[in-house]
């Protein structure tokens, strides 16, 4: 699943293999949980979240791994050595099993981007 035509994020999820679904949906608690004052929408086929109408966040099912999006630059500088030695792309960090998805970074990152707006990638 690399992008889906789902209309939100209830349908997304139902769409995911059920080996996967059960970590997907637990990426949806924390992003929830640690995004609140965020819209939650599907764009570019994915569950993103949005603050005044910019995307600053969001996760996929891709076809080989499971990626969290945070598209906040002063973010991803920020957490710089944590993310070292990661699987990932500009905005982009990549676990190639759900349960290689580290929470506890996801968290932080989430947190810093929660903090306030910033610039986005």
């Amino acid at each position: 699943m690399v992008s889906s035509e789902a209309d939100d994020v209830d349908h997304y999820l139902a769409e995911i293999p059920d080996a996967h679904r059960a970590a997907m949906e637990g990426l949806r608690d924390l992003f929830r949980s640690e995004l609140g004052g965020f819209a939650e929408v599907m764009a570019h086929g994915m569950p993103t979240y949005r603050r005044d109408g910019t995307v600053s966040a969001g996760f996929a099912l891709q076809k080989r791994y499971v990626s969290i999006y945070v598209l906040r630059e002063d973010v991803i500088a920020a957490f710089a050595d944590r993310l070292a030695g990661h699987d990932r792309g500009k905005g982009c960090l990549r676990f190639r099993r759900p349960e290689d998805i580290d929470t506890d970074l996801v968290r932080d990152l989430l947190r810093a981007v929660a903090a306030g707006p910033g610039p986005v990638c």
